[in-house]
């Protein structure tokens, strides 16, 4: 796979994930962001979100077994794999990251899970999987 990874919109994410096995949702967010602004809720088609950070909170140094980290959580290479960060950044550079290990389906998802800021500089608002309506909770 080349350098550019394709974005796809968090709903066509949310219907690859109902209905191929294989597809899996890597969140690269950071723990607090997972705790306090939420993560996917993929639990009424029976699947989770896989939780890795890219840059690890605090000191948000690139997490270095992040590779290894993916095959432990059982992300193989031949899955369909969308990534997940809060704009779209973060997952980008993980989706690059594991097309240069092997993984051969690797996608980004469109403005991440909150999007881009809006005027008042709030995310969430824009676009994103949670301004798309998707399931998600938090706490």
């Amino acid at each position: 796979m080349s350098e550019d990874i394709p974005n796809v919109q968090p709903k066509d994410v949310w219907e690859a994930l109902k209905t191929d096995p294989s597809a899996k949702l890597v969140d690269v967010r950071t723990t607090p962001e997972w705790s306090f602004v939420g993560q996917p809720d993929m639990s009424s088609i029976g699947k989770a979100p896989v939780r890795i950070q890219w840059q690890v909170y605090p000191g948000m140094e690139v997490e270095a077994d992040f590779i290894h980290k993916l095959r432990v959580e059982g992300v193989e290479p031949e899955d369909k794999v969308y990534f997940l960060c809060r704009s779209g950044v973060r997952s980008t550079a993980a989706a690059k990251l594991a097309a240069q290990h092997g993984y051969t389906q690797v996608f980004n998802i469109e403005d991440g899970f909150e999007g881009p800021k809006d005027e008042q500089g709030h995310r969430g608002t824009v676009a994103g999987w949670k301004r798309s309506g998707l399931p998600w909770s938090q706490g």
